[in-house]
């Protein structure tokens, strides 16, 4: 196996349309024969990932994952005050029927179960903890939005493409002349941070957390400077 921090912006596999975007497995296999796909993270989440180096072990893994052994922890930055601080999201994800990409929740779908436990809790965002004991798409942005805290930034399911200090700081900021203002994250606030599984081989239970990215991080910092 081979277990990688996936970088924001970066895909998991080749794009359909355009194999030239970066891509995660792409980059792996210029350093390694083989290199197979056993689950995915979307381009704009950060965190945890693993891959196999052979037929076997791909096959282990995918197992695992299919009969969801394998424990998926997410920290979320969600906008507003989680209220209760601990909870269960149990509704059923089905792809928009107006809107291609897009999921929501319907009774039409299929089941999905989300559990979470706030982490932190500032003025008007909170960092969660979220475990997804299924692997539907979008699972935790839908989940989310569906009990009215969506991610803080999240361009599909929520309210802003990007976070700016200014949003942080309000009356407090300040920006010199002839300076544009720079999100402090312009992607999802999304990170996987923690993987557990049993290795292929030494049946042994490995555990694995991914360090914040840049973005992530700054975020955080200024909500816990400024906005506590």
């Amino acid at each position: 196996m081979v277990v990688v921090n996936k970088p924001p912006g970066v895909l998991t596999i080749p794009d359909r349309f355009d194999s030239s975007k970066p891509n995660l497995s792409g980059l792996l296999r210029k350093k390694r024969e083989t290199v197979l796909t056993v689950h995915r993270l979307d381009k704009e989440t950060s965190g945890v990932i693993v891959f196999a180096k052979n037929e076997s072990a791909h096959k282990n893994l995918s197992i695992q994952f299919e009969n969801r052994t394998v424990d998926k922890t997410y920290h979320v930055l969600l906008e507003g005050l989680m209220q209760p601080t601990e909870g269960k999201i149990d509704q059923p994800i089905a792809p928009h029927p107006a809107q291609a990409g897009k999921m929501m929740v319907s009774n039409k779908g299929k089941k999905s179960k989300t559990t979470y436990m706030v982490l932190e809790q500032f003025q008007r965002y909170c960092l969660v903890a979220a475990k997804i004991h299924t692997g539907r798409t979008h699972q935790i942005r839908v989940h989310f939005e569906s009990i009215g805290y969506p991610l803080a930034v999240d361009k599909l399911y929520g309210a802003r493409e990007k976070f700016m200090l200014s949003e942080i700081k309000l009356k407090k900021y300040r920006l010199g002349k002839n300076h544009e203002e720079r999100p402090l994250i312009s992607r999802s606030s999304l990170h996987a941070f923690h993987l557990g599984f049993i290795h292929p081989d030494t049946k042994k239970r490995l555990d694995f957390e991914a360090a914040y990215p840049k973005d992530f991080r700054a975020v955080l910092q200024q909500l816990r400077k400024w906005n506590k």
